[in-house]
């Protein structure tokens, strides 16, 4: 527009001398000017990549953002509902040069990988230790790498062990709090044929088999990778007790045979048709099972998991969160959306429209979300013995490693034993060790 103004004007003052010269600057100061005013006046576009479920469950939070925020454009992307396809999305961009995104929305595993490779912003200085303090510590210590924060968290997840309420309560047993108590009770109930089954898990080759393994060891004071010092405890003797604790409720009949093929979904379906009477899953399951359709709502309750006894018990820690990415050519903007969707109030309003686990601990003991989902105040004594799984650049790799020998030991292709020294040897060498 403004290259065609300045040929008529051209053409004008050819044909009439000095009397446009005026004229046709101050036309072209003024075309100009008001290009440049509708350009600044464009908002900051901030874009974010996620799974297209949580999307759609995001857009409440997106329209009040940009309500109070006109300035912003906080857009969207939506992308595949695979985890993992998602964090190969955002890895594929960095390493084009030129990611379009400048915030990541990253499941809480991915933040040693991003933040080592120089992909994320350091946000130590944007927020001060108070506000820090509101957050859940797993999920404070989920967001950190070497001296660094890089994740702030928005939502939670630990893992749990559930259980039939009405089942103990009626055979006068406590809720287990070691794995003896745990192989106790199951074993009474099968026996008086309360149950076909005592304990479900996730024991399929997969992510979901580590995370459940990490709660182990835990239990049995053992490690998988220290992150300090690289020193791998896959070979301990902890280790291999934990290994042997999975390995007994298979062999004695607590567990069904078809469990190393359970991931999430299998173990609820199994228990929530009141098949078991102790599972272990993510806090997704209580609404699901709670269902008015459902065989065992009312009848369940929740617990940190099962330990050995002189050892504390371990929730795995999950959870998502935003970080900034480094080549972001809006920081401002971008920490605007950070503080907003992680406040306080965004995350309420998120937990009561979606039932997902909030990361700041005052809510789980809001009045508002407790009276629509009345085991909050439990499953912050959950949240509040999580542990991280190991917060290191190379995790990705180190998890497969495991879960292929942890595998092998639970199918009877190796002995706990071998197993377990096969996988701490792999995993030094891949750390170099």
């Amino acid at each position: 527009m403004i290259v065609r103004l300045l040929s008529k004007f051209w053409h004008l003052f050819q044909r009439n001398g000095g009397f446009y010269l005026a004229v046709t600057s101050i036309a072209l100061v003024l075309a100009v000017g008001i290009h440049q005013l509708a350009f600044s006046q464009q908002p900051v576009k901030i874009r974010v990549l996620m799974q297209a479920l949580e999307a759609a469950q995001w857009q409440p939070l997106v329209e009040q953002f940009e309500a109070q925020n006109p300035d912003i454009d906080l857009e969207i992307v939506e992308g595949p509902n695979a985890t993992n396809l998602v964090e190969d999305l955002y890895t594929s961009s960095f390493l084009l040069g030129d990611s379009p995104y400048d915030l990541v929305y990253m499941d809480i595993v991915w933040t040693p990988k991003f933040a080592a490779a120089g992909w994320l912003v350091d946000l130590s200085d944007r927020i001060a230790d108070a506000e820090l303090s509101a957050f859940l510590n797993g999920d404070v210590n989920g967001g950190r790498y070497s001296d660094g924060l890089y994740r702030i968290p928005f939502r939670s997840d630990a893992g749990m062990l559930y259980y039939r309420r009405d089942l103990l309560e009626a055979a006068g047993f406590d809720p287990p709090e070691t794995v003896e108590d745990l192989t106790r009770i199951a074993t009474a109930l099968q026996e008086s044929g309360q149950v076909e089954w005592g304990y479900v898990w996730q024991g399929k080759q997969y992510e979901g088999l580590a995370a459940m393994f990490v709660e182990l060891l835990e239990g049995f004071g053992g490690f998988w990778i220290d992150p300090e010092t690289k020193e791998v405890g896959l070979d301990r003797s902890e280790t291999i007790e934990a290994v042997e604790f999975l390995r007994s409720t298979l062999e004695n009949g607590i567990s069904p045979p078809g469990v190393t093929t359970y991931q999430e979904e299998e173990a609820r379906r199994f228990f929530q048709n009141g098949k078991a009477a102790f599972m272990r899953n993510w806090p997704y399951v209580w609404p699901l099972a709670n269902a008015e359709d459902s065989p065992v709502a009312g009848k369940i309750a929740i617990k940190p998991m099962v330990h050995q006894i002189g050892y504390d018990s371990g929730a795995c820690q999950g959870g998502w969160g935003l970080g900034m990415v480094k080549s972001t050519r809006h920081p401002e903007e971008a920490w605007r959306v950070i503080e907003f969707i992680t406040s306080e109030a965004s995350q309420k309003q998120f937990v009561l429209e979606t039932g997902y686990v909030p990361s700041r601990r005052s809510l789980f003991n809001d009045p508002d979300i407790v009276a629509k989902y009345s085991h909050y105040p439990e499953l912050l004594a959950v949240q509040e013995s999580s542990v991280l799984r190991p917060p290191i650049a190379q995790y990705a790799q180190a998890s497969d490693i495991l879960q292929r020998y942890l595998s092998a030991a639970l199918t009877d292709r190796l002995t706990p034993d071998r197993a377990m020294q096969r996988a701490a040897e792999e995993t030094r060498r891949l750390l170099g060790r």
